[in-house]
């Protein structure tokens, strides 16, 4: 199995036979008496005694004030988020000519699979902000329930082959090739378990924790269960399922072939033969997958690598297979980045000081560095974006916590808000940037006014003329493109509909 591990991936010899065989803006709003709009996942500052007691709680019979105090704003969130969109734009367009942001081919961790559990992790962040008090229980589940289909139905529409942008200006998808799963699909069921868990335990954790390190775990116990039968599900499914052979189907213009992956093993961590794809075979049938999986740019598949390029002639069959990145017991894992992301919240709630809160983040990011580290280089669980693996969990939620915290210590601490201001921007406006720049939908409204031609438009013209030709240079043209021409230009459309008041919210 070693060995087939490793020609998989292009490590051995490919000669060798084989065993044939990859946010939303989650705002919730309340109003205060005078109509004024207040972003609920965001007010974290309550007041407290010097024992850390919460003095603003309601009680029972008491009379409400006639003015309420506006909470103050936790800036780093918004940045967070918009710094998450943008690596997402930077690494979708951009990923292409610099290999080393794109996704890793298979194991190991680039700047595109950062992305990922960034957006879970602010998404579990939100949550705890935004259930910090919840009036009406009903009310509540009904509001998650609503805002998980929004996501579900947007995300079939943009990643489910609807929708052809930027380049094609056709729409329209067989359903016999629909994709059900993508980003917002896997940020609806992780923001569906957590926001429930948070929910439902409201009435079971005491709203002061006691002195102890520790309470603030005990505290929220049932997010830590959650999170871990997660874990189990993930890893007992990993490593016990039998995988059999599987079978598809490509086409092209010599016609319709079939191909047989031989696999027959289990806990097998490689591309051919995981459980992660079995399961979206199984479940989703093989013909609602991605088709074009980024194992394609191992060394086992073609001779570019790590850059995209034609097949091998000696490929195995498993290169041409599709493979879901965003699947289903992938996604059961991803729990994982939510409940470590509402931890944080968690932390920024109950703990007044910065210091404080800076220690209880340090702590959680070190100690999943450290087991991550652990894990990839002992070859036990490799990092791995797209099975998911607990590693990867662990190494991308150290890096989310210390982006986190860094960002706080800058905007929220320092004082530091004017250079981030564009990312704050983006972040209140991320699922219109999302959908208009990330997914391109913007730039296939603008390609759709061509002349003559539909490669004579204004977007291929600006990117050509403007950034290649001037730097004689086509990766470089697209780099400059991207960060001018696309997360510049948003960032200043953001922060013009900030001042207007303007906000896309699901």
């Amino acid at each position: 199995m070693e060995d087939a591990r490793r020609v998989e991936e292009g490590l051995g010899n490919t000669n060798t036979p084989l065993i044939k065989e990859e946010d939303s803006d989650l705002h919730v709003h309340d109003h205060n008496k005078n109509g004024e709009k207040i972003d609920g996942d965001d007010r974290s500052n309550i007041e407290r005694d010097d024992k850390g007691a919460v003095l603003d709680q309601k009680v029972e019979g008491q009379e409400e004030p006639l003015i309420k105090k506006k909470s103050k704003r936790i800036a780093t969130l918004d940045a967070f988020r918009g710094l998450t969109i943008v690596l997402m734009i930077l690494v979708d367009d951009a990923g292409g000519a610099y290999e080393r942001i794109d996704h890793s081919p298979w194991n190991g961790c680039t700047l595109a699979d950062f992305v990922m559990p960034f957006f879970l992790f602010i998404v579990g962040v939100a949550i705890a902000l935004a259930l910090k008090r919840i009036p009406k229980l009903s009310s509540a589940i009904k509001r998650i329930i609503t805002r998980t289909l929004k996501l579900l139905f947007w995300g079939i529409i943009l990643q489910g082959g609807y929708s052809h942008a930027p380049d094609d200006l056709s729409y329209g998808v067989d359903m016999k090739q629909i994709r059900w799963c993508g980003i917002l699909q896997r940020i609806a069921l992780v923001y569906l378990v957590v926001a429930l868990i948070e929910a439902l335990t409201t009435k079971l954790r005491p709203t002061v924790l006691d002195p102890a390190h520790f309470s603030i775990f005990t505290a929220y116990r049932w997010q830590w269960v959650g999170g871990f039968v997660a874990f189990l599900i993930y890893m007992i499914t990993t490593f016990s399922l039998y995988v059999p052979d599987w079978t598809f189907n490509t086409s092209n213009h010599h016609g319709e072939k079939r191909y047989t992956v031989k696999c027959g093993m289990r806990g097998h961590l490689g591309p051919a033969c995981n459980a992660v794809g079995y399961v979206d075979r199984q479940v989703w049938g093989v013909n609602h997958l991605y088709s074009q999986p980024v194992w394609n740019r191992l060394k086992a598949c073609t001779l570019s690598s790590p850059m995209s390029g034609p097949l091998r002639k000696d490929a195995p069959d498993w290169c041409r297979g599709p493979f879901e990145p965003e699947g289903l017991l992938s996604s059961i894992s991803a729990i994982l980045s939510g409940t470590i992301g509402i931890h944080y919240g968690h932390v920024l709630i109950h703990f007044k000081g910065h210091l404080e809160r800076l220690k209880q983040w340090a702590s959680m990011g070190l100690g999943l560095h450290i087991l991550a580290i652990i894990l990839h280089f002992t070859d036990a669980i490799p990092i791995n974006k797209q099975l998911y693996s607990f590693s990867y969990v662990c190494f991308t939620a150290s890096a989310a916590g210390i982006v986190f915290s860094g960002l706080y210590v800058l905007i929220d601490v320092w004082g530091l808000r004017t250079p981030f201001l564009f990312l704050e921007w983006i972040g209140m406006n991320a699922m219109l940037v999302f959908v208009m720049a990330a997914q391109g939908i913007f730039a296939a409204f603008i390609n759709g006014w061509y002349y003559k031609s539909p490669d004579n438009s204004l977007v291929n013209w600006i990117q050509q003329h403007v950034f290649n030709d001037v730097w004689h240079s086509e990766r470089l043209g697209t780099l400059l493109y991207v960060i001018f021409a696309e997360i510049t230009f948003w960032g200043v459309v953001s922060g013009i509909l900030h001042k207007l008041g303007i906000y896309w919210k699901l």
